[in-house]
Parts: C-alpha cells; sequence; structure tokens
C-alpha cells in the first residue's frame, strides 16, 4: 500500500502544480491582455472631438512637463521630460483599470546636459526604451514585469558638433523595420545667413550647413556609441524637425518640417505681415533616400501650391528658378504652426478611415505677430491608396481661448502623441504635463462625414483660420512710434504683452535687463546676444538679433516703449544715450 499511497501523493502533488500553474498563466495573460476602455470624462478633458470619440484626463500635471510619449504593451506610459532635471523620463501606470495614473515616478538621470534638454523623443524597439535630449540618443533595456528599466543607460548617439546656440538641433528619431535609425541634424540658422538674422542679408551660396546638417541620417539601431560620421546622410535641406514617424503601410519615413522664419521682419520691402503670418509653410513630406527639400534657398508656398525661392537667395516671394528641382510635400500646412507630433495609426479601436492615416500635433506658433496665433490642435490627415488626403481638425480645445493674441495665453499645448495596446490614442501636453486618453465609443462601420461636420466648422475659428489681412489684424490700431517698432521687430518672440515664451524668450516685464542699466540693454538690443542668460531665475539660451540698422531714434523710441510698459516704470532712452552706445560699440570693433 506504501508505495500506491506515495503514487498517490505524487499524483495529487502534480496535479496540484499543474492547476497553479495555470492560474498564473491566466493571470499573466489577463494583465497583458488590453483591457475594455475606461469610462471618459464627463467633459472630454476639455477636448472638442468628432462625434463618438471621448476623452478622460490620465494624468493632469506630470512633474517636468511632457514633450513626447510612448505606451507600452501592458498600458504602461513612458513620458519624456521637457527638462532633464532629476530624471529625464517619468513612468505612468494605472493599477486599478479606471483609465487615471496611479503611479508617476521619473527615472533615467543621466548626465546633464543643461540648456541642451528641451526638445525630446521617445520610442520602445525591440525590448529597449529609447529616448533623447538635444544631443544625444539614448536607450535602456526594458525588464518584463517591471516598470522602470533596470539596465543601465547606454548612449546609442552623440551629436559630437561644437554648439554655440544652435537654433534647431532637436532630436527626434524613428525606426525603419529593417534595424536602422533616422535621427535629423537642424540646419543652425533659418536660412543660412551670415551673421544670423539681419535685414537683407543675403545667404551663403552654396551653403556650408548642408555639409553635416539641415538633413536627416540613418543609424545601425543596435550599435551605440554612434557619431554622424557612423551614420549615411538619407535626405538634406531640411531646416528643423522636431516630429517624424515610419509609416509601416507603405514602408517610408515621413516627417514634418518647420519652416523658416522673418519674412517680413528681415525683407520688409518684399513681403508685409500677412504674409509673414502664412508663410513659409510647414511641410508634411515623405523622406525617400536621396530626396533634397530645397533649405536654405527655397521654401514652400502652400497659398500658390510652388516652391519658390527665398530672398537670400534673390527670390521675389514668386519666383521658382532652381526650386523646380527640389522635392515637394505631401501636404503644406500654414505658416508657423509648429508641428511637434507625428504618428501612424495602425490601430483597430477607431472607424476603419483612421487605420494608416496620420495624426499631427501642432505646438502652436509665437511668431504670427500682427496676427493671432494659430495651431494648438491635433490634425488628421486620411490616406487613400497610399495618398495623402485633405487634413482634418480631429482634437481642439488644448488651449482653451480663442483668439490666441499672446504664445502664453493657451493653456495647454499639444505635442506627443502614441497609442495603446486597446487602439486609444494618447496625447501629451507641454505647458502643464496634461496626458489624455482618445477611446472610439460609436458603431465603426457607419462613422463618416456627418459625425466630422462639426470639426470642420472649427475651422473657422481664429486659431486655425486663414487671417483676413485687415479685420484679424490685432495691432491696426497702434499709437505711437515705439509700439509700432516693438510689435515689427520684438513682438514675434517676446509677444504683445511683454511676457515672452516659456523656454523660449525671456519675458520684458520687472526685469533688470530691461529696467536696469541703460547701457547694457541698448547694447543688447543694437548688437544682439547669443549665449545663455538669465532673466527672473529662469535660464534662455536663444538669438538675441542684432538691430543697428535702425537708427538712433527709432532705437531710442523702441527701447523707451519697453522701459514704460508691461508694467515697467524706468526711465525713458534718449537718441544721444543710444548715439554714445553705437560710438562705443564702432571703437571697439576697430580696435
Amino acid at each position: 500500500m506504501c508505495p500506491l499511497n506515495h503514487s498517490g501523493q505524487s499524483f495529487q502533488r502534480i496535479i496540484a502544480t499543474k492547476i497553479l500553474a495555470c492560474l498564473v498563466l491566466l493571470v499573466l495573460f489577463s494583465y497583458c491582455q488590453p483591457h475594455d476602455p475606461p469610462q471618459a470624462d464627463l467633459d472630454n478633458g476639455g477636448l472638442f472631438l468628432p462625434d463618438d470619440f471621448q476623452a478622460l484626463v490620465v494624468a493632469d500635471s506630470v512633474p517636468g512637463k511632457v514633450r513626447h510619449l510612448v505606451v507600452g504593451s501592458t498600458g504602461n506610459i513612458y513620458a519624456k521630460l521637457k527638462f532633464s532635471g532629476s530624471g529625464g523620463v517619468a513612468a505612468l501606470q494605472d493599477q486599478n483599470g479606471d483609465g487615471k495614473a496611479d503611479i508617476i515616478t521619473a527615472f533615467a538621470d543621466y548626465e546633464s546636459e543643461g540648456k541642451w534638454s528641451l526638445q525630446t523623443g521617445i520610442r520602445i524597439h525591440e525590448g529597449d526604451l529609447y529616448f533623447s535630449s538635444e544631443l544625444a540618443v539614448y536607450r535602456m533595456k526594458m525588464t518584463p514585469g517591471e516598470l522602470i528599466p533596470q539596465g543601465p543607460i547606454e548612449v546609442v548617439l552623440q551629436d559630437d558638433h561644437a554648439h554655440g546656440r544652435h537654433e534647431h538641433i532637436a532630436k527626434p528619431f524613428a525606426f525603419d523595420n529593417k534595424g536602422n535609425l533616422f535621427v535629423p541634424f537642424g540646419a543652425p540658422t533659418n536660412a543660412c545667413q551670415d551673421p544670423k538674422r539681419t535685414p537683407g542679408a543675403p545667404g551663403l551660396d552654396p551653403c556650408p550647413q548642408l555639409e553635416d546638417h539641415a538633413g536627416i541620417w540613418k543609424f545601425d539601431a543596435s550599435k551605440i556609441n554612434q557619431t554622424q560620421i557612423d551614420g549615411e546622410k538619407y535626405a538634406t535641406g531640411i531646416r528643423s524637425v522636431v516630429a517624424m514617424d515610419w509609416n509601416p503601410a507603405d514602408e517610408e519615413l515621413y516627417i514634418v518640417i518647420h519652416g523658416r522664419d522673418d519674412l517680413f521682419r528681415l525683407f520688409p520691402e518684399r513681403y508685409n505681415s500677412w504674409q509673414s503670418a502664412l508663410l513659409p509653410s510647414e511641410e508634411f513630406v515623405k523622406v525617400t533616400p536621396g530626396s533634397n527639400f530645397g533649405w536654405p534657398y527655397c521654401y514652400y508656398d502652400q497659398i500658390s501650391g510652388k516652391k519658390v525661392l527665398g530672398p537670400e537667395y534673390g527670390g521675389d516671394g514668386d519666383s521658382v528658378g532652381r526650386c523646380a528641382d527640389f522635392s515637394l510635400p505631401e501636404i503644406g500646412f500654414p505658416g508657423h504652426w509648429a508641428p511637434n507630433g507625428l504618428f501612424f495609426y495602425q490601430g483597430d479601436q477607431f472607424p476603419a478611415r483612421y487605420k494608416n492615416g496620420a495624426f499631427i500635433a501642432f505646438h502652436g506658433s509665437t511668431n504670427r505677430a500682427p496676427y493671432p496665433q494659430s495651431g494648438y490642435f491635433l490634425c488628421f490627415v486620411p490616406f487613400e491608396n497610399g495618398i495623402p488626403q485633405t487634413w482634418e481638425v480631429f482634437a481642439d480645445g488644448f488651449a482653451q481661448v480663442d483668439p490666441i493674441v499672446n504664445v502664453n495665453d493657451a493653456k495647454y499645448r499639444p505635442m506627443g502623441i502614441a497609442m495603446g495596446p486597446d487602439g486609444s490614442l494618447y496625447i501629451s501636453d507641454s505647458n502643464h504635463g496634461k496626458i489624455w486618453r482618445i477611446i472610439y465609443n460609436g458603431d465603426r462601420e457607419t462613422f463618416g462625414l456627418a459625425q466630422l461636420a462639426a470639426m470642420e466648422a472649427r475651422k473657422e475659428l481664429a486659431h486655425i483660420r486663414t487671417p483676413h489681412i485687415t479685420d484679424d489684424n490685432i495691432q491696426k490700431d497702434l499709437v505711437g512710434k515705439g509700439e509700432e517698432l516693438y510689435y515689427l521687430y520684438c513682438g514675434a518672440c517676446h509677444q504683445q504683452n511683454g511676457k515672452g515664451a516659456s523656454g523660449r524668450f525671456p519675458p520684458l516685464a520687472d526685469t533688470d535687463w530691461v529696467i536696469g542699466e541703460k547701457e547694457r540693454l541698448i547694447s543688447v538690443v543694437m548688437n544682439g546676444l547669443e549665449g545663455s542668460i538669465e532673466v527672473n531665475g529662469v535660464t534662455y539660451n536663444n538669438v538675441m538679433p542684432q538691430h543697428r540698422y535702425l537708427n538712433d531714434q527709432d532705437l531710442a523710441e523702441v527701447l523707451t516703449y519697453i522701459r514704460q510698459n508691461f508694467g515697467n516704470n524706468a526711465s525713458e532712452i534718449t537718441k544721444e544715450e543710444v548715439g554714445e552706445v553705437r560710438t562705443k560699440t564702432e571703437k571697439q570693433n576697430e580696435s
């Protein structure tokens, strides 16, 4: 009996072990499967969406502010933060299935790059979490069952160029399906002018910056410690890229290009302020090997539908010339909308018309004065037979105001786009670190133009429509020469209210840079400034163009206006004081 009893006990243990293993597998399987979409917020998190789409706020304010984001196979969210500081990436987890993040924790304390940490990207590829700063692409090995990657931070690509204030050094990135990594090296100037952004100055021809900038490079995604020389130039003539994605449907790389600035300020004899607000186009392009999009010699005019010569190269706003030889965009969007997010939707939760189409997040303009700022919404570009169609407004309401006079009037600015394992769409905001999740709760088979009608009507709002040349001119009732000069030369960056643009252009209100020492202020405006400065406790690193081409009286007028507005109450600056600084500057230059 004993052998039989022993055998019976062994059999029972085997059965118990198998049952336990099945239960474990069942739990793991359940955990890894996408759950039913959670309940949407009653107000859709403040968003306007097509009929039968709903939204909920996943996280209201992620510390560090969110640029791009990615969602893992279990629904965990990884957000690349706006500034590195103590942790360049945040991990978010919903533990109770209500769609809200219960855990938000920062990690990835890579070596701080200080001023070079703003523009960022993040993706999951082959089990690794890749993320970037302005000068590097990093990766960490993800660990199954762990929210935070446990491996070390590896440097995949390092931008080893010398940088003063490089204007367009964002490092978004994309992967193809053949093991390649694509990374842009942006143009270091607006239009290859030397000196930079000087009214009437011609561009360098040929432009030497095209050698190792203003293009897309291809790298081996599996290697580490690469620099640009390890890659292959894939395309050129590209000024600035913050958004890019690989389209699995046609197996091609797509990007959205930020167009150049300052047509009116630099060439007022050829352009008016209305043209400068709308042009050049922000280009949605398909990047094929060897393609050339024409920067700095040309820009795309979405109004006329052609690529034209830039004014630095003899263009008058209409001449085509050599631009006929360069690649055209798939779609030309209005100027300065700042397309900072691009994502090709591959899910099945949304109606079929969204499959393989492109979502683009317009972060919003800063330099459309004297017209309202524009953008600040999410658009959708449907593809039919591999061809992009007319764009649609998909999600709006981020700014919460219309018209948007100053960039800081907009409460939220859409940036990152990602898809969850169930096909939900996630959108991030860079102002406060808010994250929305958009879900579809209608009949996928009957969805059509009727559900899009209300969104089409939103194209008539001030932050999306083409402004009327006189009726929408916010500054048409200006009084005083100083005010006129301010809006012409200063307002595009420092904004009409003088409060600047967060992280980019400093405020003019209540700062010693403005109301303090006169000579320093005169010199900064007259001679420009490049490099890092601190204003009211915040560090800014951008280019302040020189304005020495203005005469002494005009400089005195605009400086006095700045010192006596925006809450400032400082003494005037005279043309004699400006003249003294000009003379001193000229003597220093001669020596």
